[in-house]
């Protein structure tokens, strides 16, 4: 059992815990430091999830689904909610249910089970044999291509762009639209003569002017047919004007590619090119609103600089103006930047109400936007990859993943919605991730609003098999004990999930979990047993970098020590002021170095980054599953030399030698780097001669395993191949605890390498800490 759990600590479930064993009241709860969380993996693909062909039987007062831990009376045919304790009885065709006739969904290791939902809400009557049910709706990717690019980068984009049509199933629908000082539309329909629609790029067109200059004024806002959600019939003949399928128009698009041009509109020396991102992302969701508002669709922008005309501008035209940076923002002197997040705020809410989807590639050697973009790839459930180039491989295999199909494949699914029901006691206080509030209120949302809030439900119009959410739970102030749930010391948090699958099938996920309450005023030993730190550190980098970017002025370091000291005096074992006394919990071992490398870290240390690449950062920590997510924070290391296999390394500048090699995996680049005496056989080809086949194993081994970790990753990270000593070793520096610096370079053994700064070391920081957490 502990060899499944060490490989999968999700589990098959995908739900990871702060505190698996949770305190019984709310001051007991604030005593714990660390907040009540969960992540949530919603679809990951997983083999042991059976599948039913049938809708679930949901409780008539609290809506929640019928579970293994419902309490059932065979005789009465009844079953009672573990959430709200209603008797609800069973239907007629559940008459034959007995102990040993269980339904799928009352199994016990079912706890995690998937319904497919039929489409078709028709009376079945009213269906003739003839009649089959309507096909789904096919997917729709709306390309929007950048053109204000030097000619080498439009031709990457472009033959990027060519490849992902080869690879879209035939019956996806594609739409195309290009833009630089204006935007273009381009009618795909229309293949014996090239047709396009100009849209001025300097001022903000409202949706129905959009739809009027596109001839789509007269539209029945019905983008489906009559059958409902699964019978697919576009709205108007807009769709097959600008939205066709892939097989149909493959030839007339690459004929529009091969024909497109840099933006040809004179750029002043001195200036920005004029770019209209926001007109052209406005006018793409005005395409797809109007065509098939309600099914599965993407918009794929491809951007390659900043937005320096009409809305969404990022920055002015004249070169002497700088793009906005992290101290212009601090200081309220970026001009452009409330407006600019506030124009992709509508943008956001507009695709969210159609449920379409932003994904952003953003490839430039400056910024972009992606800091205002945000909100609007965030609350759709967009895909973002930041890179800076488009013939770089992260954005090129990154663009590939996409669209490919198989194991490779990312799952791509829309129009989600995810409902969380929870026992009585607790609160839902909201989620960070990519989704958005449906502001469904009820009974457990809690008065404190984390994320988005206010709700029991979000949407999520893309998800896809490593999206992830983590959802902040609060206790309600009333006394346990006065509440029937006093005898019962289990809770219950039930997670439902529904999404269209890439084959276009409705189906629902739902997970019902159980943890244990516990009186920690007692003892605390239970508790801590129940503490999982890897799921703490992640869950406090995602809250501490929402406040950095919700509240003025917020001190992240500070912060997180605080915590820390609180974490280390509340759980620590040790007599006061006695800093050499103090033992930690191995449950809680791990949780300081953590925080340091967080400190240390990207999502807290921003001088270093644009606000693009923060932002950037930023959105993966809150998307991906904890296992990524902590490596993030805190990077791993793996050793290669002649004397043994290869095997972790301390995150520390002693693991440097000159006869080994590291492979330092920090989940957005993979460096590879050569001790000193290594890169000088490699040098002098040692590799290349057969009595040195060792060698050439040695330096193949750390390139095969970086492969393995970059073939199974979204976006693709950044490789980096680099020598001791070499330029590039600062990717690798970086990430290392700098327990041998300058000042104490003396101590250090010969061989060794030092880093050059006056950053703390861990022990420096471990040390401090001690005397903190004692102090009375």
């Amino acid at each position: 059992m502990s060899e499944i759990a060490n490989t999968d600590p999700e589990g098959v479930d995908g739900v990871r815990m702060t505190w698996n064993i949770w305190p019984s009241t709310k001051v007991e709860a604030s005593k714990c430091v660390i907040p009540l969380a969960a992540t949530i993996s919603i679809i990951r693909p997983h083999t042991d999830i059976p599948r039913l062909p049938y809708s679930p039987l949901r409780c008539k007062t609290c809506t929640s689904a019928l579970n293994p831990f419902s309490r059932v009376d065979f005789t009465a045919k009844i079953w009672i909610c573990p959430f709200c304790y209603q008797r609800n009885r069973f239907p007629p065709h559940y008459s034959q249910i007995s102990e040993t006739n269980l339904p799928g969904e009352l199994y016990p290791q079912y706890t995690t089970i998937e319904y497919t939902v039929p489409t078709v809400s028709l009376d079945p009557a009213s269906l003739t044999h003839s009649q089959a049910p309507p096909p789904p709706p096919p997917p729709v990717f709306v390309f929007v291509l950048d053109t204000c690019m030097i000619a080498e980068e439009l031709e990457f984009a472009k033959s990027a762009l060519r490849q992902a049509i080869e690879l879209l199933p035939d019956n996806a629908l594609v739409g195309f639209v290009s833009f630089g000082t204006q935007v273009q539309v381009h009618e795909l329909g229309f293949s014996d003569m090239s047709k396009v629609y100009v849209f001025r790029g300097t001022k903000e067109i409202s949706k129905d002017q959009i739809l009027d200059q596109l001839g789509l004024g007269r539209v029945p806002q019905k983008g489906l047919a009559q059958g409902g959600p699964g019978g697919f019939v576009p709205a108007s003949s807009g769709v097959s004007r600008f939205l066709l399928p892939a097989s149909d128009c493959e030839y007339t698009l690459n004929s529009l590619l091969d024909e497109l041009q840099t933006d040809q509109w004179p750029v002043p020396p001195g200036s920005r090119p004029a770019r209209c991102t926001g007109v052209a992302l406005s006018v793409a969701a005005g395409l797809l609103g109007a065509c098939i508002p309600g099914t599965g669709a993407r918009i794929i922008a491809l951007v390659g600089g900043p937005c320096t005309e009409g809305p969404g501008t990022i920055v002015s035209k004249d070169l002497s103006d700088p793009v906005r940076s992290h101290k212009d923002l601090d200081k309220d002197a970026a001009p452009y930047f409330k407006k600019a997040v506030k124009f992709y705020e509508s943008i956001a809410k507009q695709l969210v109400s159609q449920g379409h989807v932003l994904d952003l590639f953003a490839s430039a050697l400056d910024q972009v936007g992606v800091a205002e973009m945000k909100v609007a790839v965030e609350r759709t459930g967009g895909l973002v990859v930041l890179s800076e180039s488009f013939g770089h491989s992260v954005f090129r295999d990154s663009f590939k993943r996409v669209f490919e199909d198989g194991e490779q494949a990312l799952g791509l699914c829309f129009n989600g919605t995810l409902e969380v029901n929870c026992s009585k006691e607790i609160k839902i206080q909201g989620i960070i991730g990519p989704c958005t509030s449906l502001e469904k209120k009820g009974p457990s949302v809690a008065d404190t609003v984390i994320g988005e809030g206010n709700t029991t439900a979000w949407k999520m119009c893309g998800l896809d098999k490593s999206t992830c959410l983590t959802v902040m739970f609060d206790l309600s102030s009333s006394d346990r004990s006065n509440t029937p749930n006093a005898a019962n010391q289990q809770l219950y948090l039930q997670f439902l999930t529904s999404y269209q699958s890439p084959d276009g099938q409705l189906v629902l996920r739902v997970t019902t979990v159980t943890r244990r309450w516990v009186d920690s005023s007692v003892s605390t030993e239970e508790l801590i047993q129940g503490f999982d730190q890897e799921t703490a550190a992640v869950v406090m980098a995602r809250y501490a970098s929402l406040k950095m970017e919700t509240e003025e002025a917020f001190d992240a370091t500070r912060w997180l020590d605080r915590y820390l000291i609180r974490v280390c005096s509340k759980f620590g074992d040790y007599r006061k002021d006695d800093p050499s006394s103090f033992t930690l919990n191995p449950a809680f071992s791990l949780f300081p170095q953590f925080m340091f490398n967080l400190r240390r870290s990207q999502f807290v240390q921003v001088f270093n980054n644009s606000p693009d690449e923060t932002a950037y950062f930023r959105m993966l920590l809150n998307r991906e599953n904890i296992s990524n997510a902590a490596v993030m924070i805190q990077p791993s290391l793996i050793s290669y030399s002649f004397n043994s296999l290869p095997g972790p390394a301390l995150l520390d500048v002693a693991s440097i030698a000159a006869d080994r090699i590291l492979l330092l995996d920090s989940y957005f680049s993979v460096v590879i780097y050569h001790g000193m005496t290594i890169a000088q056989w490699r040098n002098l080809g040692y590799q290349n001669q057969p009595e040195h086949q060792a060698f050439a194993q040695l330096l193949q081994a750390p390139h095969h395993d970086a492969q393995m970790i970059i073939r199974e990753r979204f976006p693709v990270p950044r490789l980096v191949v680099c020598d001791q000593h070499g330029s590039q070793a600062r990717f690798l520096l970086a990430k290392l605890n700098p327990s041998a610096t300058y000042n104490n370079a003396h101590e250090m053994a010969a061989g060794s390498d030092i880093i050059f700064t006056d950053d703390v070391s861990l022990q420096v920081f471990f040390e401090h800490l001690q005397r903190l957490a004692v102090q009375s």
